[in-house]
C-alpha cells in the first residue's frame, strides 16, 4: 500500500506590543532550535524547518509519511517538550493547518 505524504504548517505567534515592529525574540528561536533535533528523529519525518514570516510569526514547515506518522508526532514527547518551551513565548495559542498534497508539475517541485 502507498501512502500518502502529508504536510503540516503551523504559524506561532510571539507577543508584540501596540505600535511595534513584529520580530519573533530570539528566546523563542532559540527556544525552537533546542527542541527541533529531537522532531528529527521521529520515525516518518521527511522534514520539520522553521521560518521567520514577514508579518513577525514563525511558521514551521513538516512532511510527514503519513497522517498515522503526523498523528504519533503531534501525540509523542518531542512535541509536548517543544510545546512547554514556547508556551509562554506565545501571544496566542498555535494554528496549526493540516494539508494532503496535490502535486502537478515534477515531482522535485511539485509537491513539498
Amino acid at each position: 500500500m502507498t501512502r500518502t505524504p502529508f504536510g503540516c504548517a503551523r504559524r506561532l505567534s510571539p507577543p508584540t506590543l501596540p505600535g511595534t515592529a513584529t520580530a519573533p525574540s530570539a528566546e523563542l528561536i532559540d527556544a525552537l532550535r533546542t527542541s527541533i533535533p529531537a522532531v528529527h528523529t521521529e520515525k516518518g519525518g521527511r522534514l520539520y524547518a522553521i521560518h521567520d514570516a514577514e508579518d513577525g510569526t514563525i511558521t514551521m514547515i513538516e512532511k510527514w509519511d503519513s497522517r498515522e506518522a503526523l498523528d504519533a508526532h503531534a501525540a509523542g514527547p518531542a512535541v509536548k517538550a517543544l510545546q512547554a518551551a514556547v508556551a509562554e513565548l506565545l501571544a496566542r495559542p498555535t494554528t496549526v493547518t493540516t494539508m494532503t498534497p496535490l502535486p502537478a508539475g515534477t515531482a522535485e517541485q511539485g509537491e513539498l
